[in-house]
């Protein structure tokens, strides 16, 4: 069993900056595959970006290409997203996600574990 605990949302203005935190405890960490979701009200979940279990590899939407970063660090147990540049379009509640599945999946299917999501508003 993984725990998720995400943090570090809020308002922000347009261009702005925000970094969120994924907290996890349970089994290792570094065994599984972490990833960022976002749902929109009226939106379905779509996949953000992600990180593989060594952290030396990782896998964004064209949406946030270029403005957002993904890291861990394996010994804190703890996934970031570093949010620059930040759009209207980018408000969304902001879930972490973990799978043991091969690679870096982009559907939210193959992940088990959830967080309780955090909310990200960006005004313009």
């Amino acid at each position: 069993q993984v725990h998720l605990v995400e943090s570090g949302g809020g308002l922000v203005q347009a261009e702005g900056s925000l970094r969120l935190s994924c907290a996890t405890s349970g089994r290792a960490f570094s065994s599984y595959t972490m990833s960022w979701f976002r749902q929109a009200p009226g939106k379905e979940r779509e996949f953000v970006g992600g990180v593989r279990r060594s952290g030396g590899s990782t896998d964004y939407a064209d949406s946030v290409k270029g403005r957002f970063a993904i890291s861990r660090d394996n010994a804190k147990n703890t996934m970031y997203l570093q949010m620059n540049y930040l759009k209207p379009e980018d408000t969304a509640v902001y879930y972490c996600a973990a799978t043991s599945a091969i690679g870096l999946p982009r559907s939210a299917a193959l992940y088990r574990y959830w967080g309780q999501g955090t909310q990200v508003t960006v005004s313009s």
